[in-house]
């Protein structure tokens, strides 16, 4: 039997993932309290469900806190339990309450607080669900790249560590679920040649260019040798996720390269994803 849960803050996309899961056949339920779930996994098991996807989140905040127990429950009864948490930045939730005159779960518990006000108080609550679950950044997605990652997410093997290789431009901000950042702007910019401006790291003009850069090929053998020595550190700490991201100004050109050159080098001998997130047409496509 295979369970998701779905976590993250108000706005962040869980109807999204969970739709998407209902889409892809799973039994789904929304907003169910913490507390439950080992009651409900089991009936679900006996009337023979092998895909739940259930919603955990702050609407149920007082059941919260049994959460992390509850997981670890049924990871014990040799269940495939895959937590994912959904989030985002501030700004970007704030634009999307605005934009659908919705109102924050924590707005009714709390009549005082703004809206940003019970974002920062929900980012703390979940802060510990958090860190069970593979998290993912929705700011600057739309809702179809959302569901391509998620279901990128869904078909790994969660029984070994996965390398997630993310580009993204710095002028639309840091990825949140970066574990580590790497800031390639020093490197030479192929948007100033107007023949590889419109084109993408992905591009073969693209790349010849900035692997005759001795700077270029400097940065890849760095971070190559960087990730090489501690990842092995990072599986003994028996974790399923790694986010290298990557950044250039744009997000088109540098940062893309070197992530597609990263991926195709430790695709060899490790579980990689490729996400470009300022380039969601190409996850759309995978």
């Amino acid at each position: 039997m295979q369970i998701v849960l779905i976590s993250g803050l108000s706005g962040s996309g869980k109807s999204v993932a969970l739709k998407l899961l209902e889409d892809l056949g799973y039994y789904c339920i929304d907003n169910l309290p913490a507390t439950l779930l080992p009651q409900t996994v089991r009936l679900l098991q006996n009337e023979g469900h092998q895909h739940v996807g259930i919603s955990v989140d702050i609407r149920g905040a007082q059941s919260l806190p049994a959460l992390p127990d509850c997981v670890a429950d049924l990871r014990e009864r040799q269940l495939d339990v895959r937590v994912l948490f959904l989030e985002a930045k501030t700004e970007a939730l704030l634009k999307r309450f605005s934009e659908t005159r919705r109102r924050h779960p924590l707005s009714t518990r709390f009549p005082d607080l703004t809206v940003s006000e019970c974002i920062i108080t929900e980012r703390e609550t979940l802060a510990e669900i958090a860190g069970l679950a593979h998290r993912l950044d929705s700011s600057d997605l739309s809702a179809n790249a959302l569901r391509a990652w998620v279901r990128q997410w869904l078909a790994l093997d969660q029984s070994q560590l996965t390398l997630i290789f993310q580009s993204f431009g710095f002028k639309h901000g840091v990825p949140l679920d970066a574990d580590f950042v790497f800031d390639v702007r020093c490197l030479p910019n192929p948007y100033y040649d107007p023949a590889l401006r419109p084109l993408t790291g992905r591009d073969q003009a693209v790349v010849d260019y900035l692997e005759a850069e001795a700077l270029c090929l400097g940065m890849y053998d760095d971070v190559r040798v960087y990730l090489e020595r501690w990842l092995p550190q990072f599986d003994r700490d028996n974790r399923s996720y790694v986010t290298v991201a990557l950044g250039c100004t744009g997000g088109q050109h540098r940062s893309v390269w070197l992530a597609e050159k990263l991926a195709a080098h430790f695709n060899t001998h490790r579980q990689v994803l490729i996400r470009h997130r300022e380039w969601q047409d190409w996850q759309e496509d995978k």
